[in-house]
């Protein structure tokens, strides 16, 4: 069995199917919610908790959110970020309202991230990153951590519905930056809440479901206060261009950044993985084995939207008909035009920063 799933770490159990056996998750169907994106379609979106209720919201018109946080610790974020802010997208436009909070609390606490130089790198970065990915700036309400003293008083309050031997148990540690940074986030998690209780479900990669977890604990040991249980949405991560199981910025050579120059991530996908055979006669005789291409699987996740166009490429792929240098090729091409793209959508984002919606604390 796994037992833990650590959100600080760099590398996550291979096996999905096990995660959700071991912790309990629901396996995601694209039927759930209408007009899946492409992480639903696809089965990068694997795993979540709670969706029906979540379904229910969308289907009936109900009032719900959508939350996540912004880490303002790094001058560049990764593909794992524009999964999450294509999920916030989907939510925004079915209904949610929508909530991104600025974690730098724990960006101090956990990272050693100033609070001022936290707030420089989210308002201009971060935020207009999540801006170019896809999130509404119209329909999104932010605020900072810092700023919040409900959120904090939450947190107080959630530090006596948990135990020292259940916090080790979920996170496999307790040092107390983990501890206080995991009581604050349960506070971000409910905030939304404490003006009208709804239903709210929580987009992130796997290695984020321990915070999922350890807030549904502790509101399911505060009935009284009537709390909704968190729902949460998971997605798989992209894998290392090396094949290994995530990308990491301990391998820079195989890992890819938001925002990066075209030509240093063409670099790295002509070094990539494929699933090319040892010889071109072979081949073209064989086909490729498309689950071991790291190249096929960066098209698929996040540089090719529309399904026929990426069927084509498959069975292109596969039978042999095209090669592990023209595949290599097409993603170079996809990518230069996503990474200008990008760019192009940072800088409009930015003069947008000064009109956004922050929540008010005075």
């Amino acid at each position: 069995m796994t037992k833990t799933i650590d959100p600080y770490g760099s590398s996550l159990v291979e096996d999905y199917e096990r995660i959700i056996n071991d912790f309990g998750l629901e396996t995601f169907r694209p039927g759930l919610f209408p007009e899946p994106n492409r992480l639903m379609r696809r089965g990068i979106v694997f795993a979540g908790r709670d969706l029906k209720r979540i379904a229910d919201c969308i289907r009936n018109r109900k009032p719900y959110y959508v939350l996540s946080g912004i880490m303002p610790t790094a001058e560049r974020i990764h593909f794992g970020t524009k999964s999450v802010v294509e999920n916030i997208r989907y939510f925004q436009e079915h209904g949610a309202r929508t909530y991104i909070l600025v974690a730098d609390l724990e960006a101090a606490a956990a990272r050693g991230v100033p609070l001022e130089e936290a707030r420089k790198r989210a308002l201009n970065f971060h935020i207009p990153a999540y801006i170019a990915l896809g999130l509404d700036p119209e329909k999104t309400i932010f605020y900072f951590q810092s700023e919040n003293k409900q959120v904090m008083h939450m947190a107080y309050r959630f530090a006596r519905k948990v135990t020292l031997n259940e916090f080790r148990a979920i996170y496999g540690a307790a040092e107390p930056e983990r501890i206080i940074s995991a009581l604050t986030q349960i506070g971000d998690i409910l905030y939304p809440q404490v003006e009208e209780r709804m239903p709210g479900i929580i987009p992130v990669g796997v290695d984020q479901d321990p915070h999922i977890r350890l807030t549904r604990d502790v509101v399911q040991r505060m009935k009284k206060e009537r709390f909704f249980l968190p729902s949460a949405l998971y997605h798989k991560y992209m894998p290392s261009l090396d094949g290994s199981l995530k990308m990491s910025k301990s391998k820079p050579e195989s890992c890819i950044e938001l925002p990066e120059d075209p030509k240093s991530v063409c670099r790295k996908i002509k070094k990539a993985v494929t699933g090319g055979r040892p010889t071109l006669e072979e081949h073209r005789r064989l086909g490729a084995e498309v689950e071991k291409c790291m190249v096929f699987e960066l098209l698929k996740q996040h540089l090719v939207e529309d399904d026929k166009e990426l069927e084509k490429i498959y069975e292109e792929y596969k039978s042999g008909r095209m090669t592990s240098g023209e595949i290599k090729e097409l993603a170079c091409k996809y990518a230069t035009e996503f990474m200008e793209n990008l760019d192009r959508k940072i800088s409009q984002a930015r003069k947008l920063v000064p009109k956004l919606n922050f929540v008010s604390f005075s």
